[in-house]
């Protein structure tokens, strides 16, 4: 019911940018919430951003100012711009639906060097 591919990271000097895009594949009416969220190896997952289906958005305070998320639902493609990158970014990235929480696909890995 639900598929979610990540792209879009790769490794970026401090103070780069990075655009990360989701293609969601979801049977549903529409697209309702989606998130981005990020994962460093042996800490939890973290909500990053995210994006309800008008256009509603919510941002981690650590991000906040340098990352906007953003949706195209013709293309059923959520975005994740990030400017001024700090090597505290680095992290797997994923999204999510907030109506499949439980699905997470692959990621694309932010690496951003100091």
């Amino acid at each position: 019911q639900v598929q979610l591919v990540e792209s879009g990271g790769g490794l970026v000097q401090f103070g780069g940018s990075l655009r990360l895009s989701c293609l969601v594949t979801i049977s549903s009416f529409t697209i309702r919430r989606m998130g981005w969220y990020r994962q460093v190896p042996g800490k939890q997952r973290e909500l990053v951003a995210t994006i309800a289906r008008l256009g509603t958005t919510n941002y981690a305070d650590s991000v906040k100012g340098r990352f906007t998320i953003s949706r195209d639902n013709t293309k059923n493609t959520v975005y994740l711009q990030m400017n001024s990158l700090k090597p505290e970014d680095t992290a797997v990235y994923y999204c999510n639906a907030a109506d499949y929480p439980d699905y997470w696909a692959q990621g694309t890995q932010v690496t951003v060097s100091s």
